[in-house]
């Protein structure tokens, strides 16, 4: 098993903290609105190829909210700073949910240090018209009912009543941190359908088949938007295919990083 390492990285006057697993060629991984995800073992199995970059967007973990920061697009310049910094070339980008979107906006603007992009249940843009409802209300919908829409097995979702209040902590920080980035409009961006054509690199959709906060039609719509993108679906997972089937998730992902 990689070792998990963490730095504190001095950028826009915020210190980010990136953590770090394995060696290879880099893959930047973008963590979705649960927090990071280095440490369930789909990342273990990838770090034996990639070195997997993971910055904890700020507001998660634990992390504190920049003052000035207020949407998104904050995090979304943050990384482009943090890519610079780090002098990636040719790098696998690989956004989970609300990391999918980032991922997006991040290569709408620039695809020169990415070498393919990898987007799994990503949220992001509007697939229906204006009275659908795209994503699930993960702000006004009960917590039983949240663990059905977002796993295939909701015997997976974690159990609440065994957290200590440092990790209960962490989990309401995460929702607020959730929040201020995806609250208005509602965990998308209107203008980023119109942008995706620029992105020019190969694409991955990776989906959950049982996934009901963002479905696969959801998911093959979006795919549609990015040109050449491809999407596979994986069988009995939900919302995070890379912690419920972690040994498809992790073949379709070498497959296709190569």
């Amino acid at each position: 098993m990689s070792h998990l390492t963490a730095t504190s990285h001095r950028l826009q006057g915020i210190d980010l903290e990136v953590r770090r697993k394995g060696r290879g060629p880099s893959m930047l991984v973008l963590h979705g609105g649960g927090g990071p995800v280095l440490g369930h073992p789909f990342a273990d199995r990838l770090a034996e190829r990639f070195e997997l970059i993971e910055p904890v967007h700020p507001g998660f973990a634990g992390t504190p909210v920049p003052d000035h920061f207020d949407g998104l697009e904050d995090l979304v310049y943050l990384y482009l700073d943090l890519m610079d910094a780090l002098a990636l070339e040719r790098t696998i980008v690989l956004g989970t949910s609300l990391g999918g979107w980032l991922a997006a906006e991040i290569a709408v603007r620039t695809t020169a240090r990415i070498a393919k992009l990898i987007m799994v249940d990503a949220v992001g843009v509007k697939v229906g018209g204006r009275e659908e409802r795209d994503i699930a209300d993960l702000f006004a919908t009960s917590q039983a009912e949240l663990d059905r829409l977002m796993w295939h097995d909701p015997a997976r979702a974690p159990d609440r009543s065994k957290l200590s209040d440092d990790e209960l902590k962490i989990l309401v920080g995460n929702r607020v941190a959730l929040s201020l980035y995806g609250w208005d409009p509602y965990l998308h961006n209107p203008k980023l359908r119109h942008r995706l054509h620029r992105i020019n690199v190969p694409t991955l959709f990776i989906w959950g088949e049982s996934d009901r906060i963002v479905t696969p039609a959801y998911g093959k719509g979006y795919c549609a938007m990015i040109p050449g993108a491809r999407m596979t679906v994986i069988a009995r997972a939900g919302h995070a295919p890379q912690v419920e089937q972690p040994d498809a998730f992790v073949a379709n992902v070498m497959s296709f990083a190569g």
